[in-house]
């Protein structure tokens, strides 16, 4: 699937051709024992101490970064790595086996930010936005609001265009993920809130531009899992966008915004699958070593019990999201694919969490072990990006639109 072009710091691929579902090409086996080998020496010891911190991961995001794993899917012209959907899902799906919070940055950074970015926008914005800032710097996607969460069409921050061309924001904007980090961002407002969703314009800023006034973030939310990342408002009051930072058309943001969010889907999949292959692996090890009855818990019927279910889950849900990211690769409309991913492997990661949590017994409780926090973690991926009960509407429609 790709030609690598590397150096012995930097890597690079670039598209060729499609592989068949569950098909890894020797290319993209090579991007997973990377990210693998990055997750067991870089993340899993530190996974603890970010989790527990709070922390964001600077040192392991820059370490990425010059692997070339912050624009996975950006053209090398603006310092990506010229890979496609697929190789993004095997990436985020191994760093989060190391750690939850890392894999959130990097699937959230570049399925919603960077990817975007590089496929709708102009030479010139893409010029202005990826050159400007070394790749690992973090960028953010400002949809949701405290009133319009899976409600996009009813989000209030509104865009008022002036005689020049160029427009001002006014509004806040809820759930940013790296909202504390980011140098940059694509936020979504409204020309006329009477348009409803065919109102939705997107919107580019530079955060860190100096001449940039009115643009205010809000402290980090004290969040359950994934607490390595930060979570916050964005308030707006004012705030100038040039007529050139328009994404798309006055108008279209709606259609940019749910195209993004089945890429941003894949991504949440591939953390929830990594969550729960971390929390497979931990309860089959500590089976292994956990003497009761006689014997060691792997002997026990029940143990291995649940252990093939949580195997057979997470194998499912790996399916589907390869599935999802193959349609992508190949120019279709993959809609109700991600959604039947995310929603299966969101389940699948909690599962397997609460799987773990049930073999390790109170082990499995307490913070000095893995286990609890695979759990926490694992809670956030039934609800962003759309939570289970959103996904399963989706797939409804699409479904009944087939018999149409």
């Amino acid at each position: 699937m790709f030609r690598k072009l590397c150096t012995a710091t930097n890597t690079r691929w670039v598209l060729s051709r499609s592989f068949s579902v569950g098909e890894l090409s020797k290319e993209h086996q090579e991007v997973q024992q990377l990210c693998r080998r990055f997750a067991e020496q870089e993340l899993k010891p530190v996974a603890g101490v970010i989790d527990r911190d709070g922390t964001f991961p600077a040192e392991q995001i820059a370490k990425l970064a010059n692997l070339g794993l912050m624009r996975v899917t950006v053209s090398p012209q603006y310092g990506g790595a010229g890979m496609d959907m697929l190789a993004l899902s095997l990436v985020v799906e191994e760093l989060s086996r190391g750690c939850g919070s890392t894999g959130s940055i990097v699937s959230i950074h570049n399925c919603l930010y960077a990817n975007l970015l590089n496929r709708l926008g102009t030479d010139e914005q893409r010029t202005k936005f990826f050159n400007k800032y070394d790749a690992k710097t973090i960028g953010a996607f400002a949809l949701s609001e405290a009133g319009a969460g899976s409600d996009v069409a009813a989000l209030t921050t509104r865009a008022t265009k002036h005689s020049n061309g160029s427009w001002m924001l006014n509004g806040t904007k809820a759930w940013v993920t790296s909202g504390v980090e980011a140098v940059a961002g694509i936020i979504f407002a409204t020309v006329d809130p009477t348009l409803k969703y065919k109102g939705i314009t997107a919107f580019l800023v530079d955060f860190d531009d100096g001449k940039l006034a009115g643009l205010h973030r809000g402290p980090p939310e004290d969040k359950l899992g994934i607490r390595g990342t930060s979570t916050c408002d964005i308030t707006l009051e004012n705030v100038h966008v040039p007529a050139l930072n328009v994404l798309g058309s006055a108008g279209g943001g709606m259609r940019i915004a749910m195209e993004q969010l089945d890429r941003a889907r894949i991504g949440i999949a591939s953390q929830a699958i990594g969550i729960g292959q971390a929390a497979l692996e931990t309860a089959v090890q500590y089976a292994h070593q956990r003497t009761a009855f006689g014997g060691t818990l792997i002997d026990l019927p029940a143990v291995r019990t649940r252990i093939a279910e949580i195997a057979t889950r997470i194998e499912t849900a790996r399916l589907l999201v390869r599935k999802a990211a193959g349609e992508i690769d190949r120019g279709q409309r993959a809609t109700k694919a991600c959604s039947m991913a995310k929603w299966m492997a969101g389940e699948t990661a909690t599962y397997a969490a609460h799987g773990c949590q049930q073999i390790m017994g109170g082990m499995g409780y307490v913070k000095s072990l893995p286990a609890e926090r695979y759990y926490r973690d694992a809670r956030i991926t039934e609800i962003y990006g759309g939570v289970t009960d959103v996904q399963k509407s989706i797939v409804a429609d699409q479904i009944i639109r087939e018999f149409k």
